[in-house]
């Protein structure tokens, strides 16, 4: 079984660029036949065809890497702060039960939005993309900390007291793994929402980054450019939930036999 199970594992990858090159080929047929406007969605052959010229003409590296860091700098601060923030709101069940709602409810609001206010903050510059990335994706990585801890098994808390575990050790030893793959599921969500909001500044202010290069070839009407230049921000998220992943492994030993 777990020989059938590795195999399933190693098809997985094979069986997703399978279909994302069918998915490809039918939009290309589509536009070809008529049934997709192609002055809506380029054919999927000229958006390949333009990425060499992009990346020649347009500083695609530069501009990957500058978003790509941002990103990063919004991830830590998702991992330090709102891990933080979860296991506080755990630990005083009186905050929890009144903050926890406004925390669901901030994930809903439009954050992108107030970007005109944190240009005031923060000025028109990189700090400014990096806030708004981090507190859009922060409820989603409180709510599921706080979900996991507040779902530790009670049988796992009681074999840690029957070994005499002070509440620290019980905490660190006992709680905080039986959380991790909770963590883990909102640390996705919240970098969903941070590389959401992160291109969408980028794009609003026109500083730097991916954002700014769809912005630009947009307004040039350079669709094969455009989708292109897409696709590199689907690669960012690609990395980052690939690196989450293997962190995810590394942590929680037992899956990867």
């Amino acid at each position: 079984m777990m020989r059938a199970w590795r195999r399933s594992a190693a098809a997985a990858p094979l069986v997703g660029i399978a279909t994302l090159v069918a998915l490809i080929v039918l939009v290309e047929a589509l536009i070809r036949a008529g049934v997709i406007n192609k002055f809506v969605v380029p054919l999927p052959s000229q958006v390949f065809a333009a990425i060499p010229r992009i990346v020649a003409e347009e500083s695609v590296s530069h501009r990957f890497w500058q978003t790509t860091r941002e990103a990063l700098a919004a991830s830590a601060l998702l991992v330090v702060v709102g891990v933080a923030i979860g296991m506080l709101l755990f630990r005083f069940r009186l905050l929890r039960s009144a903050c926890e709602t406004w925390v669901a409810a901030l994930a809903s609001a439009p954050i992108v939005l107030m970007y005109p206010l944190f240009l005031v903050i923060f000025g028109r510059s990189a700090t400014t993309i990096i806030v708004i990335g981090f507190i859009a994706g922060l409820p989603p990585v409180i709510l599921k900390t706080v979900e996991g801890l507040v779902g530790t098994r009670r049988v796992l808390l009681d074999v840690g007291r029957s070994f005499r575990l002070s509440e620290a050790q019980l905490f660190r030893k006992v709680l905080v793994p039986a959380a991790l793959p909770s963590m883990f599921v909102g640390l996705r969500v919240g970098l969903i929402f941070a590389l959401i909001n992160i291109v969408g500044v980028e794009f609003l202010i026109n500083f730097g980054g991916l954002g700014q290069l769809i912005n630009e070839l947009a307004e040039r009407y350079d669709l094969p450019g455009t989708y292109g230049a897409i696709g590199f921000v689907i690669l960012v998220s690609v990395l980052f939930f690939v690196a989450c992943e293997r962190a995810e492994r590394w942590l929680l030993p037992h899956q990867r036999a």
